[in-house]
């Protein structure tokens, strides 16, 4: 197993296709990840929560979906697993399952220890994606609106960055600028592109205070 971890990733396929029938349960599609640049398949929106939250954290340098499959027995039976992707980032190479923590059953667990086990012998980590919370979603998908690139025939960001440094709340920051609309926009893209720092700790409201992103 060990050998895995100096396996070619690039230009491999995932283990598995993705189909779109009218009367299947989940919600397949594809994603695309600014940081990558390129689309990437999921088969769930809890999947595609996944893709959006990794692509906010910046770093990921290969994303890969059902990137392997694995044979393992478990209570003396032979059982198979595909983890749902396999991420090369800064921060080093991660296995992820994503499963909403009530539909976790015990073959999933048996599953989840194996990939575990699969990727500390390969000195890679493992995550599973249980749930997130609620306010979580609605800050990734308010500054996810505005990931692409973005111009800006204003000039608004400058007075948007000086404005951080005081410490103003994304409401006083946007309203200080005459075309306030549109200043809004660019601050959610600047928090996006981690030029702007705020603590999602707590929902992003217009009473969020606004920090530079060296201090973020």
């Amino acid at each position: 197993m060990a050998s895995l971890g100096q396996a070619p990733w690039v230009g491999c396929v995932p283990m598995r296709g993705f189909a779109w029938r009218r009367d299947q349960r989940h919600r397949p599609g594809l994603e695309y990840l600014v940081s990558t640049g390129r689309l990437h398949g999921f088969e769930s929106l809890e999947e595609d929560w996944l893709l959006r939250a990794l692509d906010f954290c910046g770093g990921v340098q290969i994303l890969l979906s059902q990137p392997f499959r694995m044979r393992f027995e478990a209570n003396r039976r032979l059982r198979r697993h595909t983890p749902d992707y396999l991420v090369v980032s800064d921060d080093g190479v991660f296995v992820v399952d994503v499963r909403p923590a009530g539909l976790i059953k015990s073959e999933d667990e048996e599953s989840f220890a194996a990939a575990h086990e699969l990727s500390l012998a390969s000195g890679w980590r493992y995550v599973v994606a249980a749930g997130w919370s609620p306010h979580v979603q609605a800050s990734l998908d308010a500054m996810y609106a505005r990931r692409r690139p973005m111009s800006d025939p204003l000039n608004l960001r400058p007075e948007l960055l000086a404005a951080a440094e005081q410490g103003v709340t994304f409401r006083e920051a946007a309203m200080a600028c005459q075309f306030w609309p549109v200043a809004r926009a660019q601050l959610l893209h600047l928090l996006w592109q981690r030029r702007l720092g705020v603590d999602l700790s707590e929902p992003l409201t217009d009473a969020s205070r606004l920090m530079p992103a060296e201090v973020s």
